[in-house]
């Protein structure tokens, strides 16, 4: 990984997400920030720059606005195959339920993943992560879960390490052999818990970070997924699950009874659910691309914020349900299509997303912290939602190193 030093100056607007400056995003104008090492060094006031720092190679952002670098902390990004047609399928009226239980949806590209090569995985993924990349993303989470057996679940995670080894991107591996049920586990969902968690778990666990759970109607059950994720824990990976997408299904509850990181998706939460999340310090992970691509109504967003609940959003990136790479566009969505603040929205991306992952030292702009840095191709953060078809990031810096655009 990169690690390199530099001085970005002429920042128009600088959001820092640091809780002791005025307003959500600690907005600095007329900003500058000093990178050493891959660490934040300094930042703040372009007229006030210490001596130290000028002789630092010097990034002109050109009174654009910077953002610490974009956190995506839920993506299905490795897989093989296309399902173009279920998406069409979906337009003329067939429903997500009725896909998944046709054989279509995951298991779809659980299919074509088992057929696929390590080198098949790296040729297909790879692109993926360069253009959310060079879109401003620094940090993603990326999970298994398109094998559902011990062999493809390894050679998935072997590619999310070998993304992480070869890109200027952290790739954050998660372990979701949980899912869905296996065809050659159909009817037999308790069955196919034990063999994860006896055969699968064990030998996935040494290469993941976090141990996710699709805890919902019509795939694993509240007590499945407790029984899969305490042995994870025991395993040394940290708790995550899908939880209420297609139903009031109980695992946001659990995911605070058992004090995840994170519970995703949650399209179907009462207030009892939203004060359990808060009470236990789990973070909200919305994925707007979702329902903005399966034509349902978005999680109430605003809703979480109000309570207190610390909020993220993310692509969600998967081949069925939210083919989208780029949280610019994500951003776009959590303003026009879910109601949050441009501010909400920002900061659901980038310190929110890092705190999803468990990360302290990114998503913020302070001395100590990664050196990530977006540079938009506007003067405004608001321009992301304000002009989502247009190009938004103009430079992207990683441990303070130019790794995408220009200056």
């Amino acid at each position: 990984m990169v690690s390199g030093s530099l001085l970005a100056g002429n920042i128009g607007q600088l959001v820092t997400n640091e809780p002791e400056r005025d307003g959500l995003l600690g907005e600095i104008g007329n900003a500058a920030v000093a990178v050493v090492d891959g660490h934040v060094a300094w930042l703040g006031s372009a007229t006030e720059i210490p001596a130290e720092w000028l002789d630092l190679p010097q990034l002109d952002c050109g009174g654009a606005a910077v953002l610490p670098g974009f956190v995506d902390a839920h993506t299905h990004l490795a897989f093989a195959g296309d399902r173009a047609d279920e998406f069409g399928r979906r337009l003329r009226g067939e429903s997500y339920e009725d896909l998944m239980a046709a054989g279509g949806g995951i298991q779809s590209t659980v299919a074509a993943t088992r057929a696929a090569t390590a080198g098949d995985l790296l040729a297909t993924t790879m692109p993926r992560v360069e253009r959310m990349l060079r879109a401003g993303t620094t940090t993603v989470e990326i999970k298994s879960g398109y094998g559902l057996d011990l062999e493809t679940e390894l050679r998935l995670l072997g590619a999310i390490a070998a993304i992480d080894d070869s890109l200027e991107i952290d790739a954050i591996p998660t372990f979701l052999g949980a899912h869905t049920v296996p065809p050659e586990f159909a009817g037999d969902g308790d069955g196919y818990v034990a063999h994860l968690i006896e055969e699968i778990l064990p030998a996935c666990a040494p290469y993941a970070r976090f141990c996710d759970v699709f805890c919902d109607e019509g795939v694993f059950t509240v007590e499945q997924a407790r029984r899969i994720l305490l042995a994870g824990r025991q395993r040394g990976l940290e708790p995550r699950l899908h939880a209420n997408q297609l139903a009031a299904s109980g695992g946001a509850r659990l995911a605070a009874d058992l004090g995840a990181v994170s519970a995703d998706h949650l399209d179907h939460i009462d207030d009892a659910d939203v004060d359990a999340l808060r009470a236990a310090g789990v973070v909200a992970v919305l994925l707007p691309g979702v329902s903005f691509s399966l034509r349902l109504p978005q999680a109430p967003g605003n809703d979480l914020w109000d309570a207190g609940v610390t909020v993220a959003l993310a692509t969600d990136c998967n081949p069925g349900t939210s083919n989208i790479e780029t949280m610019p566009f994500v951003i776009a969505l959590a303003c026009l299509e879910m109601g949050l603040s441009p501010e909400r929205a920002i900061w659901s991306a980038t310190r929110g997303g890092a705190l999803a992952v468990g990360l302290e030292d990114r998503g913020r702009l302070t001395p100590g912290a990664l050196g990530d840095l977006v540079v938009l191709a506007h003067p405004s953060y608001v321009h992301l939602a304000y002009r989502p078809d247009a190009p938004p990031v103009r430079a992207v810096i990683k441990r303070g190193e130019l790794v995408a655009g220009s200056a």
